[in-house]
């Protein structure tokens, strides 16, 4: 049959504009659409990693319509064009560059300080647990084709005989309660929640399709109901009075970007005979490595360091303070569309800030603790330089760094994880530590990030409290409605700081998650609503997401957790105690098979001492044991830290870190344990803390070899290897090594001369070139620039150039030209 497609005589890509655009395209408020849009907008490697993915996807899409429509039936590209006719559309995509392994370090430091892209962290395995990587699948995918097509996808199939129910019908008859009717939780305070979120900003990023128009045919999916790549929108029975378009009945969705080689065009990349249904990417280092406060990327890493510092520092915001302490630096992507305070003066903005996720501006509570990161990260690098006068801003910064990822590691797998899941969950799937286990993949699971995880949302708060000094109501900072504060960093500035709002935090309950109390109207309702135009869905998201993973159904993972397979109402009933749930569950979905595992997960009575049920009891431990295990430098494995500094880490907590970075001087012991003030709280004075001493290093400068020479745009880290003293050398972001990385000192002096660090010329980068084909790219120092030419304008990504090609009402185009002959027919596909 291939003799009938000689060649495929050309492919020529080119984006136009090839972004979501922000605020400054929309004037007045962002929309909850846009401001979604923001928040998953990932970060620039991950963007190129996902439009590649979509690149390949879109090709094979036209060229699978065209074959039909020469042949009459439906046949996959693969069928009839050659193997290397498909590497070779497969490399113009963009997506072979990401699917070589990672070059590993081979110096001193490699087992000294993990990649700041989490590769590497196994030897045999690079990829495991880094970032812009696949999840991990435990379970094969329930796709509708078998291969990317999202449950739910099409209308006629039917799932035991009946549909699935639309998602935002289950939202209104299940999940959504008033703001008033919420239970408080006795035990466990705000906090507890705002670090579950946190923490899943640490270890998953799944980022959202980066076109905002369907593939084909160029339809706004904001405009549209039609279900096309990428848009998968969430019908409504009901409209919305609050809706963005009026008049249409659903909601925008966009699908999360496939991994490059999976779905429709996996079967490119390998064998031509095995399907490989589409994956997902976690745009994050899997591993609990405080990815929150550095990021995941080099990009992102050197964007929030403060490299002029000699003490190893973080960035800040240079405008504002809060008592003299510091606040985030604001996100370079300006203007964002975070909220402003009404009464601000004319011209003054407060952007979005800017951390290690990008997500750190969603909610006030969250932008507090990426703040209090940032600070204990600043804290300690100025006490490690205190003490170690000698250390380069490079080992301070490397030092201060390994330090908040152990207190991330021990805060959550110590403090929260056990109140999660309960003391028996907990000894069944994590259990003692035994040590680094190889064998063991932490690459965070597709049904933890995007089910089991989620169970947090059900202990949202809809109301904000921020308290005084005695713990009191403040009449100048009175209580909040969430949406009140999404994406509103100026009230953290302009209303107390951190201080009142921890004080809420720490003082005031979690909700509890009840079977019929589930989300509260802040979150089915008004998510990212900073006015009255628009509306989100955060539990109708949920369900649609874990539809568009292909995530198999309830008993599925019932069974793979070795939980019993629920066939009946009556069953059900045995494992949810409010029989007025099961009733309405059945209601909709009729088989206990047919639930979406994320409400299934939700909906189960709690384990004993625990906050959830036991699939997502088991989900969840099985993940934390993963993160742990499979984590070569996890904070207690052999030779990460000293003992005495072991020793040191576990005294540390939340608390002491409240303590060390806010004004707050009384806290509880357990910053999650509900308490009442003050008989439950401590002075900071009696909240045990590290003693840094542990870190202290006696430095005898080498009598023979003398200081190593520092270089521009570089520095190095003094690192012992087989009992001889050497250093490495590393260049900033933007700049390379030339000589020697690694230096030993030798009865002869240094065994080499130092490196220089020389310019990146980006620009000369062809197989991933920096700009779009529209720009010229100038190559700077330690950067580029992507220039445009009249009639152009450049985008705001500063890479792509906007212009005729696309029509100004979208968001994104692509211009995908197609020339080959098909037998006798030329084909020409824009």
């Amino acid at each position: 049959m291939e003799g009938h497609f000689p060649f495929l005589s050309r492919i020529f890509l080119a984006e136009q504009g090839h972004k979501v655009v922000f605020l400054s395209a929309f004037p007045g408020i962002a929309t909850p659409t846009l401001l979604l849009a923001f928040s998953k907008f990932p970060e620039q490697e991950s963007q190129d990693i996902s439009q590649a993915a979509e690149r390949m996807e879109m090709s094979i899409q036209v060229l699978k319509q065209k074959v039909c429509q020469k042949h009459k039936r439906s046949l996959h590209p693969t069928d009839i064009l050659s193997a290397d006719l498909l590497a070779m559309i497969a490399n113009i995509s963009g997506c072979l560059p990401y699917m070589l392994p990672p070059k590993c370090p081979n110096n001193c430091l490699a087992n000294k300080y993990r990649l700041i892209t989490g590769a590497c962290n196994n030897r045999e395995h690079p990829r495991w647990g880094a970032s812009n990587t696949a999840l991990a699948r435990w379970l094969p995918p329930a796709y509708e084709d078998g291969l990317s097509q999202p449950r739910g996808w099409d209308p006629s199939i039917r799932y035991n005989g009946v549909q699935l129910p639309l998602v935002r019908e289950v939202t209104r008859k299940i999940i959504h309660v008033s703001n008033e009717a919420v239970t408080e939780d006795n035990l466990y305070s705000d906090i507890i929640m705002v670090w579950g979120q946190y923490i899943d900003h640490d270890i998953a990023f799944t980022p959202q399709s980066t076109s905002r128009t369907t593939f084909l045919n160029g339809m706004e999916c904001q405009m549209t109901c039609e279900k096309q790549n990428p848009c998968f929108p969430i019908k409504v029975r009901f409209l919305i009075p609050s809706r963005e378009i009026p008049g249409m009945d659903c909601l925008p969705f966009y699908r999360s970007s496939p991994a490059c080689s999976t779905g429709d065009h996996g079967i490119l990349f390998g064998n031509l005979s095995t399907l490989n249904p589409r994956q997902q990417i976690n745009g994050l280092t899997s591993f609990l490595d405080a990815s929150t406060v550095y990021g995941s990327t080099p990009a992102t890493e050197n964007k929030l360091r403060n490299l002029t510092s000699k003490e190893g520092l973080l960035r800040v915001n240079v405008k504002y303070y809060d008592n003299h302490r510091e606040y985030l630096p604001f996100t370079d992507r300006i203007p964002s569309p975070c909220a402003q305070d009404s009464n601000s003066s004319e011209g003054e903005r407060i952007e979005c800030f800017m951390a290690g996720d990008s997500r750190s501006s969603e909610v006030t509570s969250l932008a507090a603790m990426h703040t209090l990161w940032l600070r204990e990260h600043n804290r300690l690098a100025r006490a490690l330089k205190n003490i170690n006068g000698h250390w380069s801003a490079e080992t301070v910064y490397q030092e201060a760094r390994k330090i908040v990822g152990a207190l991330h590691q021990i805060i959550t797998l110590r403090d929260y994880i056990p109140k999660i899941i309960g003391p028996d969950a907990f000894n069944l799937y994590i259990g003692l530590y035994t040590g680094y286990d190889p064998t063991m993949n932490p690459t965070v699971s597709n049904i933890f990030s995007t089910a089991a995880f989620r169970f947090g949302h059900a202990t949202i708060q809809p109301i904000v409290r921020r308290l005084n000094a005695q713990y009191l109501d403040d009449p100048e900072l009175p209580n909040l409605h969430l949406h009140e504060v999404f994406f509103s960093p100026w009230r953290l500035i302009k209303e107390g700081g951190l201080d009142p709002l921890l004080r809420g935090l720490l003082a005031h309950s979690a909700k509890l998650q009840v079977q019929d109390q589930l989300l509260n109207e802040e979150l089915t309702e008004k998510l990212f609503v900073l006015s009255n135009n628009g509306s989100l869905d955060l539990a109708s998201l949920n369900l649609q997401r874990g539809r568009d993973h292909g995530l198999p159904g309830y008993n599925d993972w019932r069974e793979f957790c070795g939980l019993p397979k629920l066939e009946t109402h009556t069953d059900l009933n045995t494992i949810i105690t409010n029989h007025n749930v099961t009733e309405k569950i059945m209601e909709l979905y009729h088989n206990p098979s047919n639930i979406d595992v994320w409400l299934g997960g939700l909906v189960e009575d709690f384990l004993p001492g625990a906050r959830t049920g036991p699939l997502f009891a088991c989900i969840i431990g099985k993940q934390m044991k993963a993160l742990r295990d499979g984590d070569r430098f996890w904070w207690e494995n052999d030779n990460v830290f000293t003992e005495a500094q072991k020793h040191e880490l576990k005294k540390h907590s939340l608390s002491r870190v409240i303590c060390d970075n806010t004004g707050i001087s009384e806290v509880p012991a357990d910053a999650f344990q509900l308490g009442k003030f003050p008989q439950d709280f401590k002075h900071c004075d009696n909240i045990p803390g590290m003693n840094l001493e542990a870190w202290q290093e006696f430095y005898q400068e080498e009598e023979i070899c003398g200081t190593p020479k520092s270089v521009e745009n570089g520095d190095f880290v003094y690192c012992s290897e087989f009992g001889k003293s050497t250093v490495t050398y590393s260049c900033q972001y933007g700049f390379r090594l030339q000589g020697a990385e690694q230096l030993t000192c030798t009865n002869k002096g240094w065994n080499f001369e130092a490196p220089v660090c020389i310019d990146i010329n980006e620009c000369e980068n062809e197989i991933n070139p920096p700009c779009s084909p529209s720009t010229k790219c100038i190559n700077t120092k330690g950067s580029y620039k992507c220039l445009h030419t009249d009639p152009y304008k450049l985008s705001e990504d500063g890479r792509t150039c906007l212009g005729n090609a696309c029509e100004p009402t979208h968001k994104l185009c692509i211009f995908l030209f197609f020339s080959f002959s098909v037998g006798s027919m030329s084909v020409v596909a824009h």
